[in-house]
């Protein structure tokens, strides 16, 4: 059986891609992926600056003081790539996945369609940059040549490489023996003087039987570019979302809920006979005079029907620009709504075991979703760590039910930050306060945080409140944010004290003015 023409598609450093997008890091930043104390993936700023596969964190941390390290995890690599295989779909069906980062699809039936095999490559690189992806393709006879065609491609900086056509082994020939990756024939082969694919493959297919055995002759047609294995291509994903058109269009949100709940039970219903349930709902909406929005819906557990009419309600209410209390009225009439689930899983993972021990966390979701239905979306929230300096923006709140996303990234470096332990308590506002020498004059701290005196005594303006003697402080801190910026702009320095009654507090001191941020127990 001759090899078939097969092209692979490969997104390089994808661990890095993955966990960096999965992070919120922005695509330029030194990161470095890290999988048992070693670095697995880095990109190419962390290159640049020396960090190389294989280095131990502390010798890539040397190279480049600002790497970001991310921890590896084979779930976000595969969920990550699942976008790449839509894309690639959309042109070509019939993708099988080599693993995450890397695909392959036959490539005689698209080239034909396409106009020829360039083509074929340049619409895949086109329709994977509008997905926000860059992506190197190999062409050649079987999934091994093509895979190796991509790799050249990259290292030679070229967006794609063909083998012509019968001539896969010739172009395989002058690739390292370790092109193969099966560790223990290499290194018995090395020995034996092999040293490229193409002294490999001028050995006779008997003798290699005989001295390897079958795995032996799986690489011996590997390394001759007679790879005629089948790809195991995967059938792609049935279409589960359901659509609500409306004529005329509905102006009330009671009415569009109630003439949703049809819908709502057919989606639970058809998952339900694939054996899923949604974890993950998008809401897109469309009227007669606004453009078409969407939101997504996170569940934690998984939507029923009554969920998801209770979302369509909640998203519904959120896009009125009245603010007429509960009013059910809205600015612009509702033409279709489509229901979406972005997230589904097997009913298994989700329930409940022998005994009901999953049982007291739906009690709470459901007395949280009906105070959510009284009260509106947003009346119960939930705490999310979130990237910050200041001790009140590393906390967002974010309603019952929403995807936990922090409002800003926690992987980069906020220089300025408080280092832990983080302050208990966290004032709503910040208190003036007056921080005094050992004169009994008010601490001043410069532009460059130089500072005016040691700090002694902590106290309320106006002395209402009897001074704290303070037996320990630390910083200052100095923040410059936003400089560029004329309006946003912020200069302050931060402290830590530690006073005589065991108390123990963040300060803050900014335009002179000093500030009580948040304190300790």
């Amino acid at each position: 059986m001759s090899a078939v023409r097969t092209l692979v598609v490969w997104c390089p450093d994808w661990p890095v891609t993955a966990a960096g997008r999965d992070a919120g890091c922005p695509p330029d930043a030194a990161l470095a992926v890290l999988d048992r104390g070693r670095v697995l993936a880095c990109s190419q700023a962390a290159r640049h600056q020396g960090v190389r596969r294989g280095l131990r964190i502390r010798e890539a941390q040397s190279r480049c003081p600002e790497l970001t390290v991310l921890a590896y995890d084979p779930a976000v690599d595969a969920r990550a790539f699942e976008p790449v295989v839509v894309a690639v779909e959309t042109l070509a069906p019939g993708v099988e996945i080599i693993r995450p980062g890397m695909c392959a699809l036959a490539a005689r039936g698209p080239s034909r369609y396409f106009g020829g095999e360039q083509a074929f490559s340049e619409a895949l690189r086109e329709q994977l940059r509008q997905a926000g992806f860059q992506s190197v393709i190999g062409i050649a006879d079987g999934p091994f040549a093509a895979e190796q065609a991509a790799r050249l491609a990259e290292r030679a900086g070229e967006p794609e490489l063909a083998f012509p056509p019968g001539e896969s082994a010739r172009c395989l020939a002058p690739l390292p023996i370790d092109t193969l990756g099966r560790p223990d024939l290499v290194d018995l082969l090395r020995r034996l003087g092999i040293r490229t694919l193409g002294e490999f493959a001028a050995l006779p297919a008997r003798s290699v039987l005989g001295r390897f055995g079958s795995d032996g002759v799986a690489a011996h047609r590997l390394a001759g570019g007679r790879d005629s294995r089948a790809l195991a291509t995967r059938r792609p994903p049935p279409e589960l979302a359901t659509e609500v058109a409306f004529e005329p269009p509905v102006d009330r949100v009671d009415h569009v809920a109630f003439a949703i709940r049809g819908a709502a039970d057919q989606l639970v219903a058809g998952l339900a006979e694939r054996d899923l349930v949604c974890t993950c709902l998008r809401v897109e909406t469309e009227s007669e005079r606004d453009e078409p929005a969407g939101r997504q819906w996170r569940h934690p557990r998984w939507f029923s029907a009554a969920d998801v009419v209770d979302r369509v309600r909640w998203q519904l209410q959120g896009t009125r620009t009245d603010s007429g209390g509960p009013a059910q009225e809205l600015t612009s009439g509702v033409v279709r709504i489509r229901l979406v689930p972005d997230e589904v899983a097997a009913t298994g993972a989700y329930q409940d075991g022998l005994w009901g021990d999953q049982a007291p966390d739906e009690r709470i979701h459901r007395t949280f979703t009906r105070v959510q239905s009284m009260l509106g979306h947003d009346a119960v929230v939930t705490a999310v760590l979130s990237g910050g300096r200041a001790a009140a923006e590393r906390v967002t709140w974010v309603a019952w039910g929403d995807e936990p996303a922090p409002a800003r990234p926690t992987v980069p470096p906020w220089t300025g930050h408080l280092p832990p332990p983080a302050p208990s308590t966290v004032f709503p506002s910040p208190e003036p306060v007056d921080v005094l020498d050992p004169t009994g004059r008010a601490v001043t701290v410069g532009e460059r945080g130089e500072m005016s005196g040691d700090c002694r005594t902590l106290a309320r303006p106006g002395g209402s409140v009897t001074a704290l003697p303070i037996v320990g402080w630390a910083g200052p801190w100095p923040v410059d944010e936003r400089w560029w910026d004329p309006d946003a702009a912020r200069r302050y320095a931060r402290f830590q004290v530690a006073c005589a009654d065991g108390s123990a507090f963040v300060l803050l001191h900014e335009a002179g003015q000093w500030w009580i941020e948040a304190g300790y127990d």
